[in-house]
């Protein structure tokens, strides 16, 4: 029995591989040509349930929990398990208080605990909230790395111009296509989020950093040898051009403020990026004319991508199995 699933990103992989751990044979198109090309390949990377619990339903918390362990499995040795910090400047302690009542699972730090725990942040912050049992992962990485493993496991894929078999000759199949599905699927909109890439040799972090502000947050990812992901800007739009000067001096200006030696980094890389959101921005697993989609990831692409996976893996599995009674008794 095969399934095919449309979209290579980040929810297309965490399906796919849901799949195979179900026993079902899986094929993958994507009409790019790689994985992890869309907005996947702008995301943060960051497993933070409990951060992005200070603006998101419940629901997000509550499946993005299992989101570390599951990708520590599917791509080893790429979690980094060191929390996340968040900071505020001075003038800015109330959007920290209030960030501290919306959340929960952090620690109040004070300046020279921030110093121990990023030296490059010594004497910058007089306080802090420390999220210990969070998590983040480089998704460039993460999707290449998954790529690979599903192949080993006899994955088909099929990019850019191969040609694909009709759907009939599918037993199931999984939209998976990010905001490809805006027009097809009633409620969803699209979201812009912004980001780049700085380098700089001169700060040094080991976790991610969010930096709060009424009016940007922005947050800093490090990916190692002096690169930083800095992001994200949500607007309320589906296009995906190239970022604008406002949100580039925002970054900048923010990153600026959290230390002084960004003033000199080198800016690598931008991009922009369409994250497909219904009207509360939490993530579903939807009946379509041709089967199923996962859609909606908004911001939490990575954060809940395994939990939806397995929903959708899980339903097509119970059909499958109701279909072919077989297959029932080999899932018993």
């Amino acid at each position: 029995m095969t399934v095919l699933v449309k979209g290579a990103g980040v929810a297309g992989l965490a399906v796919a591989l849901e799949l195979v751990r179900r026993g079902l044979g899986v094929e993958v198109v994507e009409h790019r040509a790689g994985v992890g090309l869309g907005a996947s390949h702008w995301a943060g990377g960051m497993l933070a349930p409990y951060c992005e619990g200070e603006a998101a339903d419940e629901i997000v918390v509550r499946l993005g929990l299992m989101a570390a362990d599951w990708w520590a499995v599917a791509v080893p040795g790429l979690v980094a398990r060191r929390g996340t910090l968040v900071v505020a400047l001075p003038r800015d302690r109330a959007e920290l208080q209030r960030f501290a009542c919306r959340t929960h699972a952090h620690q109040w730090l004070d300046g020279e605990a921030v110093g121990a725990l990023e030296p490059a942040l010594a004497g910058r912050f007089t306080s802090a909230l420390f999220f210990a049992e969070e998590s983040h992962l480089d998704p460039r990485a993460a999707l290449q790395g998954l790529y690979e493993a599903l192949r080993r496991l006899g994955v088909l894929f099929r990019f850019a111009e191969a040609k694909v078999p009709p759907l009939s000759a599918y037993e199931a199949v999984v939209d998976c296509t990010g905001p490809a599905a805006i027009d097809r699927v009633a409620g969803l909109r699209g979201v812009r989020g912004e980001m780049l890439y700085l380098e700089t040799k001169d700060v040094s972090l080991s976790r991610p950093v969010r930096l709060l502000h009424p009016r940007y947050p922005i947050y800093l990812v490090p990916r190692g040898e002096g690169l930083f992901m800095l992001g994200a800007t949500m607007i309320e739009s589906d296009d995906d051009g190239p970022i604008t000067a406002r949100s580039m001096m925002e970054f900048l200006n923010a990153a600026y403020a959290l230390h002084p030696a960004f003033g000199e980094a080198r800016i690598l890389e931008t991009g922009t990026g369409v994250r497909p959101a219904f009207a509360d921005n939490v993530p579903r697993v939807i009946e379509t004319e041709e089967g199923l989609a996962l859609t909606g990831m908004h911001r939490h692409g990575f954060l809940l991508a395994p939990a939806l996976a397995g929903q959708a893996a899980q339903r097509i599995a119970d059909r499958l199995a109701v279909r072919d009674p077989m297959k029932r008794r080999q899932n018993a």
